[in-house]
This record gives structure tokens, C-alpha cells and sequence, in this order.
């Protein structure tokens, strides 16, 4: 496991829209512009090997803004094909706050950050006490019937709190400023208040109505 230690000042940063890494978790990932190549090729010449993930901020009307907060993640796994990219999976680590873009000579984007006010992501597994599961499956057993999609159910019960809210904010299928408010959330009840929200909203078909039980 990365100890605090080992995170760096600056980190290369990857943009990209609607894809979230957790602490904790991990994510896959197709590399494949020659951009990112260089990225993950540099990165794993350094001893973290550490990775930004962070979101486009479509809401500022400078297309190249970022949002402020992301999570880093560590390569732990990458192979190479035979045209040249990389399957690679980001294990998370921490999430960051960024300070400032790092101008340089790098085709990809690199920023200065912050990793305080994250203590907790470095930490054990958390834990959610006001946890209902029984009523958080059987909404999303709704959810997944209403948007046909399938899952091995027996896995889902079986899951611990943390991995079971993380996997689902991580593989659902909301919107990038949705899956940024997942990222901010400050602790697991919260991610997983805000996931049932998400889903809550998505049953009602977007709007404002109460679901019909």
C-alpha cells in the first residue's frame, strides 16, 4: 500500500469525462493516444508510479478547466499489445486537490497538488453503520431491471460496504458532474447517500416525482 510519504508534489493528470477511481478501488484503462502514451511510459520510470485521474469542468467556460479535486491512483498491472497500447488498472490511492497546472514540455498535463484534508482515503476500509442494505438492493435490483442490465446478485450481498458503494459509483452509468459529487463525497455514508439519490432520480425518469412503490 502507498504511504503518505510517497506521494508526490506533482503528478501527470488524465482528463477524462465520466471515468471515476475511488480510493481503494481499481480502474481499468485503454491507452492508446500517443499523448498518454508518453504519460504512462514516464510514469513508470518514477518510483510511485502514480496517476491522476480528474474530471473536465464543462460548467467554466475555459474548455481546458479542470475540476479541482480527482483521486490518484497507482499502475499495478499493464501489458502491452501488439499495435502499442497499454491495458493498464489505476489502483486508488488518495484523492488530491489541485494547486496549479505545471507548465513543461510534456505532451500531457501536469499538475501541482495537495493531499491534505484526505487523510482518510490512506486509511483501513470504511465502514457504514447506517448501511440498509436490504433496501439499497432492492432499489437497485429496480434499477438494474430498468435499464436492463444483469449482475451476480449473490456477489453484491456478499460485498463489503466499501467495495459494494465504491464498485457501483465507479461502473454505473451517470453523468461526469454526477460522478465528480460521488468523488467529493467526504465519507462512505455520504457516497453512498448521494448514489441513492442518483439512482432514485434516474428510476423517476429525471424528474421530481415520487417513485411509485
Amino acid at each position: 500500500m502507498i504511504q503518505p510519504a510517497d506521494l508526490p508534489d506533482t503528478i501527470a493528470v488524465f482528463p477524462l469525462p465520466g471515468a471515476l477511481l475511488l480510493p481503494r478501488s481499481r480502474l481499468p484503462l485503454h491507452i492508446f493516444e500517443p499523448r498518454y502514451l508518453q504519460m504512462l511510459d514516464d510514469t513508470l520510470k518514477t518510483s510511485h508510479r502514480v496517476i491522476g485521474m480528474v474530471q473536465p469542468n464543462p460548467c467554466d467556460r475555459d474548455v481546458d478547466k479542470l475540476h479541482s479535486i480527482g483521486c490518484a491512483g497507482r499502475v499495478t498491472q499493464f501489458s502491452e499489445t501488439e499495435d502499442g497500447r497499454y491495458m493498464i488498472t489505476l489502483s486508488g490511492a488518495s484523492r488530491f486537490r489541485i494547486r496549479e497546472e505545471v507548465e513543461g514540455f510534456t505532451p500531457y498535463r501536469r499538475c501541482a497538488v495537495a493531499w491534505t484534508g484526505f487523510d482518510r482515503d490512506l486509511g483501513r476500509p470504511e465502514a457504514d453503520d447506517q448501511f440498509d442494505r436490504a433496501g439499497f438492493l432492492n432499489l437497485l435490483h429496480r434499477f438494474f431491471i430498468a435499464r436492463e442490465l444483469s449482475t451476480d446478485w449473490d456477489t453484491l450481498k456478499d460485498a463489503d460496504d466499501e467495495l459494494l458503494v465504491n464498485s457501483l459509483s465507479m461502473l454505473l452509468d451517470f453523468d461526469p458532474e454526477d460522478k465528480q459529487a460521488l468523488l467529493e463525497a467526504p465519507c462512505l455514508t455520504t457516497r453512498r447517500e448521494t448514489l441513492v439519490t442518483l439512482i432514485e432520480y434516474s428510476l423517476r425518469g429525471g424528474t421530481s416525482e415520487e417513485i411509485l412503490q
